[in-house]
């Protein structure tokens, strides 16, 4: 095992030379927001009496691949499903790229394949948290209409 700081992690995700799942990626990106530890727990004592919020992802299955909805983004469900109890599975015969052009209120992982991630959020987040950083492990660019 080897530590890395976030960027360095990504980095090497980028690289396939390690592999986290979409959750692990989206915290890294939110902890690329920090140039260092102290910075870090600065910023989590300030704000520790803000509160959480806990949200489940919702997986949106398209022709080329997944996105992983977030709350806040457009396409987040009214009622998601927490449970799994309603067995709702959203899909759409449209591409991962069609949708992010579509889109505009965004706070999604776009899922190309294990190795191809991205994270887009344009929304505020809550509690004075700290939103991601837009990190693409693709050639694509999403980012046009952010």
């Amino acid at each position: 095992s080897q530590w890395s700081s976030p960027p360095d992690a990504i980095e090497r995700f980028k690289s396939q030379e390690i592999w986290f799942p979409p959750p692990q990626f989206y915290e890294l990106c939110r902890l690329c927001n920090f140039s260092s530890l102290r910075e870090l727990h600065k910023f989590s004592s300030d704000r520790a009496l803000e509160g959480c919020e806990r949200w489940m992802p919702v997986m949106l299955t398209a022709a080329d691949g997944y996105i992983q909805l977030l709350p806040g983004d457009e396409l987040y469900p009214e009622d998601p499903d927490y449970t799994g109890e309603k067995k709702v599975n959203m899909s759409t015969d449209k591409k991962v790229e069609d949708l992010m052009k579509e889109g505009s209120v965004f706070h999604r992982i776009a899922i190309k394949n294990i190795n191809n991630l991205a994270v887009y959020v344009n929304i505020q987040a809550k509690y004075k948290h700290m939103n991601p950083m837009m990190i693409n492990c693709d050639c694509s660019d999403y980012n046009s209409r952010l």
